[in-house]
């Protein structure tokens, strides 16, 4: 599959086989994830695969709406997307390097998610990237350490549907030539 290819055919996957994804397949995902760009080179993106039926539904029962629950209800693996607190958009002395202060850390932690995302896509793997939760819960349920935080869900699984794409804007409502 070529990078147009996956680019194209990507889809948010709300619903998948109950077929189990291996360790290595995940492993190699976030190896490519881990060419994302990050400020400064930081790559304080982490993550947790978590395929533990129990903690999976205690995440769709307890911290999440019932619209993501549903999704990671029949998920067969959910990755905790985390960053390291104070390392991008900052520089050594603590201070903020542009006025956009902390705002890098979600941009360069949404670069490795759209990155595992395409890396799972070329591996025939689903995701959908998941932002409304509860972080204290899930935060406290997988002892996320105080020096990271929780930044998004990405279910993983088998698709068990083949989308269609939706409308796309075109390159005139989204490009300006100055």
């Amino acid at each position: 599959m070529n990078v147009n290819e996956c680019i194209t055919t990507r889809r948010s996957i709300r619903k998948y086989k109950p077929d189990p994804v291996d360790h290595s397949l995940i492993e190699s995902i976030v190896s490519m994830a881990s060419y994302s760009p990050s400020w400064k080179n930081t790559q304080i993106t982490r993550y947790i695969a978590i395929d533990d039926s129990s903690i999976l539904k205690k995440i769709a029962d307890d911290c999440t709406p019932v619209y993501n629950s549903n999704i990671i209800q029949q998920s067969p693996m959910l990755i905790a997307v985390t960053f390291i607190k104070g390392r991008c958009g900052f520089e050594r002395d603590g201070s903020y390097s542009t006025k956009k202060e902390d705002r890098w850390q979600m941009f360069d932690t949404g670069a490795a998610c759209q990155t595992f995302c395409l890396a799972a896509k070329e591996k025939g793997l689903g995701t959908v990237i998941m932002g409304i939760f509860d972080e204290d819960k899930i935060t406290e349920l997988l002892e996320i350490p105080e020096e990271r935080e929780l930044a998004a869900l990405i279910a993983v699984g088998w698709p068990d549907i083949d989308p269609e794409a939706p409308k796309r804007k075109s390159v005139d409502d989204l490009l300006q030539f100055r």
